[in-house]
C-alpha cells in the first residue's frame, strides 16, 4: 500500500527490504507487486527473506521449519507469473492450474533479491537471486562472507558481476565523514548499491531523517 502511494510521488526506485515471502500468499504477493511495478513504470525492486521468528508464522498459520523450501518454490512461482500470460504449476506448495495476471509487470520480471547471512541462504542468493542486502558491518568477516557468495555463485556457473550487492550505512554509527568512510570500503569489497539507514539514530522529527539522508547523499555526490 505505502509502494503504490509513492510511486505517485517520485521516480526513485522502490525497493523492499525485505518482506517475508513464506508468511505470504505467493500469488497475492506476485499481484501486488506487478502492480506497483506498473505503477512506478518498471522500477520496483523485490527484497525478501525467511524471517527468524516463530511466534510470526505461528500467528500467520505457517509453517516455520519449511519456509526454506517454500522459498524457493515461490520464486519460481512469482517469476513464472511475471513472465507468462497463463500459468500451469504443480509443485509441492503450490497448484495453478490456466491463471495468469493482468497486468503483467512493465519488464515481464521484477528483480529478486535476498537478505540474511545463512550458508543456506548465500547458497539460495547464487542460484537463484537477482542480488543480496548483507547484514553487518564492512569489516573481515564480510569480506570473507562476500568472497563465499562469489564462490557460490561461480560454482552455479554465474559472473559474480551478475548479483547485486546492496550494503547499508547506519546513520547512528557518526557523521557524514564515518558515513563516506564507511561507503568507500563497502564500494571497494563490491557493493553495487549503498543505502542510509536513519533508524536507531538520535533523530527526534521527520525532518531531522530527512536532513541525514540529504547530508548523505551530498557526502558520497
Amino acid at each position: 500500500m505505502l509502494f503504490g502511494f509513492l510511486a505517485a510521488l517520485t521516480q526513485l526506485e522502490l525497493v523492499t527490504g525485505v518482506i517475508i515471502l513464506p508468511q505470504r500468499q505467493t500469488v497475492l504477493v506476485a499481484k501486488q507487486a506487478a502492480e506497483v511495478d506498473v505503477l512506478s513504470s518498471g522500477k520496483l525492486r523485490l527484497g525478501i527473506g525467511i524471517g527468524w521468528n516463530s511466534v510470526e508464522y505461528e500467528a500467520m498459520g505457517r509453517d516455520f521449519h519449511t519456509r526454506g523450501r517454500m522459498v524457493e518454490e515461490q520464486i519460481e512461482v512469482l517469476r513464472l507469473l511475471w513472465s507468462q500470460e497463463i500459468v500451469t504449476y504443480h509443485g509441492q506448495y503450490h497448484t495453478i492450474t490456466e491463471a495468469g495476471l493482468n497486468p503483467l509487470p512493465v519488464r515481464r520480471a521484477i528483480p529478486i533479491w535476498t537478505g540474511g547471512q545463512a550458508d543456506a541462504l548465500l547458497r539460495r542468493t547464487a542460484r537463484l537471486a537477482n542480488g543480496w542486502f548483507p547484514l553487518g558491518r564492512p569489516d573481515e568477516q564480510m569480506q570473507q562472507t562476500i568472497e563465499r557468495l562469489h564462490r557460490y555463485l561461480q560454482e552455479a556457473g554465474r559472473d559474480p558481476a551478475t548479483c547485486g550487492i546492496q550494503a547499508q550505512v547506519n546513520a547512528r554509527d557518526g557523521d557524514p565523514d564515518e558515513w563516506m568512510r564507511q561507503t568507500q570500503r563497502w564500494r571497494d569489497l563490491g557493493a553495487t548499491h549503498v543505502a542510509i539507514n536513519t533508524m536507531g539514530a538520535a533523530f527526534t522529527s521527520l525532518q531531522e531523517h530527512l536532513e541525514a539522508i540529504h547530508r548523505y547523499k551530498e557526502a558520497v555526490g
